[in-house]
Formats: C-alpha cells, structure tokens, sequence
C-alpha cells in the first residue's frame, strides 16, 4: 500500500506528533510521517522524532525578521524536498498567510484544543473555565487563511467536571487529541474526506455514524 507522505510542523515538543507516529507505524495506517519541521530550531519534538526515525528539520522564523512571506517560501521549498502530500499543524505556533494556504489548499489539518466554532485562539481550557461550559474539547479541521477557521473534520469532546482547573480538564483534553487526530488523518489519507461547500464530507461515514467522538468519562 502506497502511504500518503505527510509532514508534521511544530514549535515544541510535538506531543501531537507523536500520537501521530505512532499511528503511521501500523502497516495498515494509510499515512506516513515522512518529515518533521519547527520553526524553532530547539523544539523538543525534533529530539523525538529524530530517535524514532524520522526525519527533521528547522527553519528559524527568528532569521527572517518579521519577513513572513519569505518564511513560508523556504518552509514551503522544503516541504516540497521531500515530496510532501500533506500537512499536519501540531502545536505550530505560526498563524500561515493566504498566500501559503492556497498552495496547499485541503491539504492541511489542524488541531486546536477547544470545540470550534468556540474558543478560537489562545488559552481555551481558562477561557472555557472561565464561560462555565458544560462541555470541552478537540478539534481537527482543514486549515484557511482566517485563525482557527475552516471545515471541521472531527471533534471530541469531554465533560467539564467540578473541581477542574486548567491542568485537569487541558489533561483530559489532550488525551482526546492522542486519539482525535490519528483518526482525521486517517481518513484523509486513506481519500475518504471531500469538502463540499465549506464543509466535510466522509464517504462511507465512521463505525459511529457521525464524526464527533465522545470518549468514556474518566
């Protein structure tokens, strides 16, 4: 089976990434990583992907200056080296301009730590916490040109319990990522997503019927 050829871009220590390799390791999982990139030369995700195999590299956005554009024109060379297929954002913590969204147009997933269309940005366990949400979550979506925006994929979501402080209910959440952005990814490498209007479309829909995935509460 031919693997779709995916890079993974971080800014830390990739925890993301690393549910994501370990999923790629199973001959029946339609994807590969073939390359790991951060923006930060001393991200400790590079440390780990390159003791499990992979390759790495870095392109220090700091050398550039404010110069965005010329930023994403050598991460977009370098991504084209090594013949990449798609993009997986994990922790990347650069927003990407319209320019380099074009290019790779469908082809690049994000996760973000919160249920979408809420909690766009920064510090959603506090923001969520702080609104007395009920419930919390993940989500994977295809990447646009506007911040945490684009056509939904999966979500999972979790209770948010008495007691919880960022940390518990961040932990929590996290736990569904490790799950939530192996299984999107799946999918879109295996060709099952389309987009259609602005929205996701899974052809022969999941085991569940629907793409939102509730784990146990633990």
């Amino acid at each position: 089976m031919k693997k779709t050829r995916v890079a993974v871009l971080i800014s830390g220590r990739g925890s993301n990434m690393m549910a994501l390799s370990e999923a790629a390791k199973k001959s029946s999982y339609p994807a590969e990583i073939a390359l790991v990139l951060s923006n930060r030369p001393d991200a400790a995700g590079l440390l780990n992907a390159e003791a499990g195999g992979i390759r790495i590299a870095s392109i220090d956005h700091t050398t550039y200056r404010g110069d965005r554009e010329s930023f994403e024109r050598a991460t977009h060379e370098e991504l084209l080296r090594h013949d990449i297929e798609l993009i997986c954002l994990a922790g990347f913590m650069r927003l990407l301009s319209g320019w380099f969204v074009a290019r790779w147009e469908n082809r690049i997933l994000n996760i973000h730590p919160a249920l979408l269309p809420a909690f766009k940005g920064l510090d959603t366990h506090r923001r969520a916490l702080a609104a007395g949400v009920k419930i919390h979550g993940a989500t994977v979506h295809f990447v646009s040109a506007e911040m945490d925006s684009g056509p939904i994929l999966a979500q999972g979501a979790v209770p948010v319990r008495e007691g919880d402080d960022v940390e518990t209910l961040a932990a929590r959440v996290l736990e569904v990522e490790h799950r939530l952005y192996p299984l999107a990814l799946g999918l879109v490498a295996a060709g099952r997503v389309r987009v259609v209007c602005g929205r996701c479309t899974i052809d022969g829909g999941l085991a569940g019927g629907d793409p939102l995935i509730v784990p146990d509460d633990r």
